[in-house]
């Protein structure tokens, strides 16, 4: 290996598919491919580590690339989780039309050198310690429902065993949010996504915590791929001759939950949701028909928001 490469970053390249990963390391011209499983990924970690790399560039893709992103933290080897928007729109302005796994691990590796993007603050513990608080948060909510729901059924005289605990359980929902606030502001790319979703009226803390954490993918994916894991993109019933009404199914009931709450305050204080949901009551539309169609424009909305780094306008909504 001669002084000249040595002299230069080491860039690579990582194209994460479900089953594999296929690794390129620029200018030195290694490519290899390993299983996107624990043996695969400590393998790639062994030969990557003897490069000394500037950065390693992963394509987010939601949940794929987390053991890799996992290991690499545990390894102090610096990384950067791409937009893979980002990196299409490099692949425009270089000219590369062609599409295969190692030309698109190559593809990472040449965006890393030329646009070198700042390494990815964000850290394994910091996501799963997203997901444990949001975990707690549900529980606590069904807890707070269940107690409730007794206050209204017993007698006058259990209600005073049952305040006390009502009174304890919302004292820790506040002490989870604020946890997860807390969390949010320490940590650069949370904070970013978490401002553009709240841009949007309607939009506030739970729904915020539910996308960062439920769905990391936003703003990775596609808006009807968005629709899709939320579960508000119509699913079509057919069969033969047979041609049935379009139903929503599937998706992540946890940000559905919170998204159908975040639009019943929407359609109150966001005009674009407010005229489109009155629209379709005009049209006929069954009120919740009109509610999940009002859903999913949000998501692909918000979805459109995080991928181009921007604030709502209302403008979008036309």
């Amino acid at each position: 290996m001669n002084s000249k490469i040595n002299q230069k970053e080491i860039n690579i390249g990582v194209d994460t598919g479900k089953h594999q990963l296929d690794i390129y390391i620029r200018p030195l011209d290694i490519f290899f491919s390993v299983m996107n499983d624990e043996k695969g990924i400590k393998e790639s970690i062994n030969i990557i580590k003897q490069h000394k790399p500037t950065r390693i560039i992963i394509e987010a893709t939601g949940r794929l690339e987390h053991a890799f992103i996992f290991a690499c933290s545990k390894h102090k080897l610096p990384f950067v989780v791409a937009n893979p928007v980002h990196v299409r729109k490099f692949a425009g302005a270089i000219g590369q039309l062609a599409k295969t796994d190692p030309l698109d691990a190559k593809l990472i590796a040449h965006y890393g050198e030329a646009i070198k993007p700042a390494l990815s603050e964000l850290k394994p513990e910091s996501m799963r310690l997203m997901s444990d608080l949001l975990a707690r948060r549900r529980q606590l909510m069904t807890m707070q429902t269940m107690e409730k729901n007794r206050l209204q059924i017993m007698p006058n005289e259990i209600t005073g065993f049952i305040k006390p605990i009502l009174t304890a359980i919302k004292n820790q929902i506040k002490k989870t949010d604020l946890k997860l606030i807390k969390l949010i502001e320490s940590c650069d790319e949370y904070k970013i996504k978490n401002d553009i979703i709240q841009s949007m009226p309607g939009i506030g803390n739970v729904v915020a915590f539910n996308l960062l954490g439920n769905m990391p993918e936003l703003g990775y994916i596609t808006n009807k791929q968005a629709a899709a894991l939320v579960g508000v993109a119509p699913i079509n019933k057919e069969s033969g001759s047979y041609t049935g009404k379009s139903k929503i199914r599937g998706g992540r009931y946890q940000v559905r939950t919170a998204m159908f709450m975040a639009m019943m305050s929407a359609m109150q204080c966001n005009p674009v949701f407010k005229e489109m949901y009155h629209r379709l009551l005009a049209k006929g539309k069954p009120k919740k028909t009109a509610i999940i169609a009002c859903v999913r424009k949000m998501i692909v909305i918000l979805n459109s928001m995080v991928r181009d780094g921007v604030y709502w306008d209302p403008e979008m909504g036309k």
